[in-house]
């Protein structure tokens, strides 16, 4: 049956723009993002399958293009749209950090950054370029590695933030693990970075470790000192 013929309450796009969109199941957001379903299937049909072959909304959103258009009837396209409805959702959590004082809202920053780095598979390692009002000038992903380890050069990292201009930086890797909690040696690579940094006199306000329901501040922890 077309959702055209369904009660107009009962239909996602106007179910949102009348109700609001928390008013949507997972399978009625994703219809909304599908926009329209193939012959004989709607879009929420459609939804509610790639919710049952990936389990969760949070297995969708971060399929890669294969699993995501196995379900017959979802091709590139819906792939690009999906994809491109999560990155405007990300990049307008990095908006306030550009207008705030990033060493303060810390909470802010947080969100931003288990948004970036939840869901990666692999460990990478960034730098969050601050000016000298500890605004966002730029979030640079500067190591890549495995699902438990990136090699970390300092000496790129002080070429990057001369290059940024930076004012001050504050450090971010994610644990695939899905485990927060730092180890000795995010410690020890925390305080050499520190003293590379200080060659430069470009102060580490903090070190975030993005896990997967909770995002350690080094700061926080008192393992700046």
């Amino acid at each position: 049956m077309s959702i055209k013929v369904w009660p107009i309450q009962e239909r996602p796009r106007e179910k949102l723009l009348t109700l609001g969109s928390h008013h949507l199941s997972d399978a009625e957001l994703i219809a909304v993002v599908l926009g329209a379903g193939t012959m004989g299937k709607t879009a929420v049909a459609l939804a509610r399958e790639l919710l049952g072959e990936m389990g969760s909304l949070r297995e969708v959103v971060n399929s890669t293009q294969a699993t995501f258009t196995k379900t017959p009837g979802i091709g590139p396209c819906k792939y690009a749209q999906f994809q491109a409805a999560f990155e405007i959702f990300r990049r307008n959590l990095e908006i306030p950090l550009k207008r705030q004082d990033v060493f303060h809202n810390v909470d802010d920053t947080k969100i931003y950054l288990q948004a970036a780095l939840r869901d990666c598979q692999q460990e990478k390692f960034g730098m969050l370029m601050l000016d000298s009002q500890h605004q966002l000038i730029a979030f640079r992903i500067m190591f890549t590695g495995t699902i438990n380890s990136a090699a970390v050069y300092p000496r790129e990292l002080v070429k990057q933030v001369m290059k940024d201009n930076a004012a001050a930086i504050i450090l971010v890797h994610n644990h695939p693990s899905g485990v927060a909690e730092p180890s000795h040696a995010d410690i020890r690579l925390t305080q050499e970075i520190r003293s590379a940094m200080t060659m430069i006199d470009v102060a580490v306000l903090d070190h975030f470790v993005v896990g997967d329901t909770e995002t350690v501040s080094f700061a926080q922890r008192g393992l700046l000192n």
